[in-house]
């Protein structure tokens, strides 16, 4: 089979397209003939050696993919060869086959093609279980959402509108800001041309914001923190800007705010339970027509590195494919 290998840590231009022998799973997985992959932005962290999880070298990065079941391991009985599914892995889906544990690998709906199968588990997994189970989202509160118009960041805008929050989505340009407005944002903030902190307070009325989702970091969370409500609750999602914030702590206290972390790559794996209630739900508002994952731009296996090259350059809204012949 061909996958896309990191034999060193570098940029994507450092990584190599290769023929490895077919993958035997194990008796509680699943080896997935891979149709569709999306790329996150981890994708561009772990190949660098910059992400939470470091895979020893050589590995085959990528997390979200969508395929058909190709071998089954013993102890499998819910799947079967042929049978089409989505699911995530930690690293390996940018192949032709990747290994996948059961717990991790769900039934593909026939009203869903790979493309967006492959684009799903990761943004709005993340975006619901962020919004539900960590920030507690209620009816009527207000939801300010940085980089709001990346893979994650517009999942929680088109969730925050269905559980019934106040959107305000702030991204870097203008046309960023259309399309957020497209998937339910009710106000903007294009915060390369508008002071976050100060668009914050006129927005709200000097009340602040309930719920800050914050996958972007750098030079903007700190404005965006001094803009939260009292006993607001700020969303550290990720740190797609490449720098990592300092919050003064004197803000939280001032407040009465938290600061709560999201990892739902680790909640997922050590919660399958409510994760799988989680997916449910989504999927239902998938069914229901309600949630409609965006595709920027769809990329062959031998390109994945120019895929990952525009995620870095940050000119992508929604999600990227890599489609796997």
């Amino acid at each position: 089979m061909l996958a896309i290998r990191c034999n060193k840590y570098g940029p994507p231009s450092s990584l190599a397209i290769e023929e490895l022998p077919s993958l035997v799973p194990g008796p509680k997985e699943v080896v997935v003939q891979v149709k569709a992959c999306s790329i996150n932005f981890p994708d561009t962290l772990i190949t660098q050696g910059l992400y939470q999880i470091k895979p020893e070298l050589p590995f085959t990065p990528g997390s979200d993919f969508s395929g058909t079941i190709k071998k089954i391991g013993k102890e499998i009985t819910n799947f079967v060869i042929g049978e089409e599914v989505f699911g995530f892995v930690p690293f390996g889906a940018l192949a032709e086959e990747v290994i996948v544990s059961v717990s991790t690998c769900f039934p593909k709906p026939r009203n869903m093609n790979f493309p967006i199968a492959a684009s799903f588990m990761m943004a709005y997994g993340t975006s619901y279980h962020a919004l539900k189970d960590r920030g507690q989202l209620e009816e009527g509160q207000t939801l300010l959402v940085l980089g709001a118009s990346g893979g994650v960041g517009l999942a929680a805008v088109e969730l925050g509108t269905l559980m019934g929050a106040k959107v305000i989505a702030a991204a870097s340009s203008d046309e960023k800001l259309a399309l957020c407005r497209k998937y339910g944002a009710q106000l903007t903030i294009n915060y390369k041309k508008e002071d976050l902190k100060s668009r914050i307070k006129e927005l709200t009325e000097n009340k602040g914001v309930d719920l800050i989702y914050d996958p972007v970091g750098g030079e903007f969370s700190e404005a965006a923190f001094r803009g939260i409500a009292w006993k607001g609750k700020y969303l550290v999602v990720g740190f797609a800007a490449g720098s990592i914030p300092k919050i003064p702590l004197n803000l939280p206290l001032l407040k009465g705010a938290s600061i709560v972390g999201v990892f739902w790559g680790g909640f997922a794996m050590k919660n399958p339970k409510e994760n799988m209630k989680n997916t449910l739900s989504l999927m239902q508002w998938y069914n229901d027509g309600n949630l409609k994952p965006h595709i920027h731009k769809t990329y062959k296996l031998e390109e994945t590195s120019k895929a990952l090259e525009e995620m870095i350059a940050r000119k992508v809204k929604g999600k990227v494919i890599v489609q796997i012949n």
